[in-house]
């Protein structure tokens, strides 16, 4: 029997991939958190195959936490301060705390006996905004347009180092606007629900006749295509005219943020309520637009395992009836 090591695994996304493995694998599950963050204890798993040990990636980890850890084949990294405003708030707090946490992964890694694979999460806005109808590939030119992007393309350096320098087996994935339920209220699909539902006004970050835009993908989806990589695909391993494994991971459809909420408001049966705000004067180092390109992954042979309608749904549900997930 496999094991998979998960940090951040009671966020959002981490919570969310401990389940799918559990239920698409027969692997043992262990989670790394430290609930400094967003870490949520409602989200953890009670399943008796997933264990959570609670450590600070800011720190090393300790012999006796890597006992306690003991032998794991995959590491999937999904622990990171993923909050724009709070980067842009407290700029040096994000960058120390994601590019420490990813050191301590990657030494961990490093030394760990018997490490198959190990992939790391990383995001669409390492590239910054993407102009016209660009969508970005792998390896587009890094732009990031604030400090929490700037932390994450660190990260994905740092990844790269440590694949380059010490052969670890890492790959990156730049995923982009992971939704579903138990989601932090502060995230931009609850909180049109969360509106929508008390009757009150949406906000839309653009202008009448140009609206923000985004590539929304079930976080599901996305945990079932790092499943696949860690099953299927065989990671690259530093040589001549090699590069590291990468893959873009994001939905299909590409949604203005208008056309979600009155897409929300419609199948709550609600009418929307919203009004524009200029987001370049509102919310300094954010981007109109973001895109990606995900045809390798499709190209490898993965396909999503659930349509978005059916997220909209689930999570138009779980807010309304969880008045501690509303914003």
């Amino acid at each position: 029997m496999k094991t998979l090591l998960v940090t951040g695994s009671a966020g959002f996304v981490g919570s969310h991939t401990v389940e799918w493995a559990i239920k698409n694998t027969d692997w043992n599950i262990i989670g790394l958190d430290s609930f400094r963050h967003m870490g949520d204890a409602e989200r953890v798993s009670a399943d008796p195959r997933y264990t959570m040990i609670c450590h600070d990636l800011n720190s090393p980890i300790s012999k006796r936490t890597k006992a306690r850890i003991g032998i794991v084949d995959y590491i999937i990294n999904c622990a990171s301060i993923s909050h724009v405003d709070t980067s842009i708030e407290d700029p040096i707090y994000v960058w120390e705390s994601n590019t420490r946490l990813m050191g301590n992964i990657l030494e961990f890694a490093r030394y760990a006996p018997g490490l198959k694979k190990f992939i790391h999460c990383s995001t669409d806005e390492v590239f910054g905004s993407a102009y016209g109808d660009h969508c970005h590939h792998e390896w587009d030119v890094i732009a990031p347009s604030n400090p929490y992007a700037a932390s994450k393309a660190a990260q994905d350096s740092l990844a790269f180092a440590y694949w380059r320098t010490y052969k670890v087996p890492v790959a990156v994935t730049h995923c982009m606007n992971m939704i579903g339920t138990k989601q932090d209220p502060e995230k931009y699909l609850p909180k049109i629900v969360s509106r929508v539902h008390k009757g009150e006004s949406v906000t839309v970050h653009g202008q009448p006749n140009k609206v923000g835009s985004r590539m929304y993908i079930d976080c599901r989806n996305l945990a079932d295509a790092w499943l696949f990589m860690l099953q299927k695909i065989d990671f690259a391993v530093y040589g001549p005219n090699k590069r590291m494994t990468k893959f873009n991971i994001a939905g299909l459809e590409e949604i203005t943020n208008l056309d979600l909420a009155q897409k929300i408001a419609d199948r709550m049966g609600k009418e929307l309520k919203y009004e524009f705000v200029d987001f370049h004067k509102t919310r300094a180092g954010h981007d109109l637009r973001y895109a990606l390109d995900s045809s390798e992954i499709y190209k490898a042979g993965w396909r999503p395992p659930i349509d978005l309608d059916q997220t909209f749904d689930e999570v138009i549900s779980h807010v309304k009836t969880h008045e501690e997930w509303q914003e």
